[in-house]
């Protein structure tokens, strides 16, 4: 099955560099895969699904699948929504030792390479390369020649693994000085923005380490570089796009011809700072907890309807999240500092998201899909749709009934039109 190809797609977004860009969605959600999937459907557009390693790695990442079957899954989801799979474009994120950071380096860059591999035989075609991070024998702060040494390794295997495959050569993302995957633990402390003599010395190391090891074709697919704009978001605060602060770093990609710059952590960011991104290089703008966000905010607010159409709230949704976050704390305690009344807030409501998580536990499944059933039919109050989906009144005062799916995906979507319309 072909899948959609990067050259055409990343070649036109380069000649628009400034003036187009394209979202980038990282969730494994199934809902928020479906809201993007169907936009993409009415639209007739292309669109870019990306796998995290946390999420999706050979041994299955927290949420079991591995590539391939993370790829199924989202072809399953595309021919409901009637998108054909030549208009998908799958991409892997973060791609390296973060999930295995804990073992050393030796260890962690064997399954890095596994990892790698199973993502491109899998028809991944956009592989962000990150081996940014140290292992447990490597010191704190990695060379950058050790960084690019071991991303030329990863794409060495992943071309390999293409190649078998039957695949077309993947297209690359590098960088250095790359935001952690799901983001940071803690609060937003001062963020620096990379400098472009920062930028262009480490696309330049990258194309001189491609080249030792004879990936000289692999050095005409690198096709973006992830450099820090200046933007994150923490628990509480998310810190927003200056671009006075990135006018020289986005100056610097006149010298780079081909290329884009790729945001991560844009999620949450307002429109007007989403288009400045775009004007700015930042072609291709990541997203993921922000969608997330917006699926717990739903249905929690189905959650709240049950108990009040019910009068009963033993069961409700956030009661079976909250029991699988604290009987599994691993996922956020080390983002949710402060006492055991801050932490509970945060991790339910926090702009982290790190309940998105637990949201594939069988608990968690079972628990929404009962929620659902429970608002399958569109009879719901238009009270009730005032009091907790708001945006959705207008509609419902013109005659239109939503079940609670309709409810959840229409969240999602919200968000996402903000991106498109950044996008250009």
């Amino acid at each position: 099955m072909a899948f959609g190809g990067t050259g055409d797609f990343f070649a036109d977004l380069a000649a628009g560099r400034g003036r187009r860009g394209v979202v980038s969605l990282c969730s494994a959600h199934p809902m928020v895969i479906e809201a993007a999937l169907a936009r993409a459907a009415r639209a007739g557009k292309t669109v870019l699904i990306e796998a995290t390693c946390n999420q999706v790695n050979h041994r299955g990442g927290y949420t079991g699948a591995t590539p391939a079957a993370f790829r199924d899954s989202v072809l399953a989801i595309a021919g409901k929504c009637g998108l054909g799979a030549a208009k998908i474009i799958f991409g892997g994120d973060h791609l390296g030792p973060l999930p295995w950071r804990d073992a050393p380096a030796t260890t962690a860059l064997h399954e890095a390479e596994a990892c790698v591999r199973a993502f491109a035989a899998a028809g991944f075609a956009k592989i962000h390369l990150d081996a940014s991070m140290a292992c447990a024998d490597d010191p704190p702060d990695l060379p950058e020649i050790t960084i690019a040494e071991r991303a030329a390794r990863l794409a060495a295997a992943a071309e390999d693994a293409a190649r078998e495959a039957g695949h077309a050569p993947p297209h690359y993302v590098i960088g250095t000085e790359v935001p952690a995957a799901g983001g940071g633990p803690g609060e937003i402390t001062a963020i620096t923005t990379t400098a472009p003599e920062a930028a262009a010395a480490t696309l330049a190391l990258h194309h001189k380490i491609f080249a030792e090891h004879g990936l000289y074709d692999a050095i005409g697919r690198i096709i973006a570089m992830v450099v820090q704009p200046g933007i994150e978001y923490d628990n509480f605060d998310v810190a927003l796009y200056r671009p006075e602060k990135t006018r020289a770093l986005s100056g610097a990609l006149q010298r780079m011809p081909g290329l884009v710059f790729e945001a991560h952590s844009t999620d949450y960011q307002p429109l007007p700072a989403l288009r400045a991104l775009v004007a700015d290089g930042f072609a291709i703008l990541k997203v993921g907890p922000a969608l997330s966000f917006a699926l717990r905010e739903a249905l929690y607010a189905l959650d709240r309807m049950a108990c009040i159409l019910d009068g009963d709230e033993t069961g409700s949704l956030a009661v079976v999240m909250e029991k699988l976050m604290i009987d599994t704390p691993r996922f956020w305690q080390s983002h949710c500092p402060g006492d055991d009344r801050s932490q509970k807030f945060q991790r339910h409501y926090g702009f982290s998201d790190r309940i998105r998580y637990y949201w594939s536990c069988d608990a968690a499944e079972v628990a929404v899909d009962a929620l659902l059933i429970r608002f399958a039919a569109p009879d719901i109050p238009k009270p009730l749709i005032h009091q907790f989906f708001p945006a959705m009144h207008p509609r419902a005062m013109a005659g239109e009934t939503f079940s609670g799916r309709v409810l959840v995906l229409a969240a999602i979507d919200r968000v996402l039109d903000d991106y498109e319309a950044a996008s250009g």
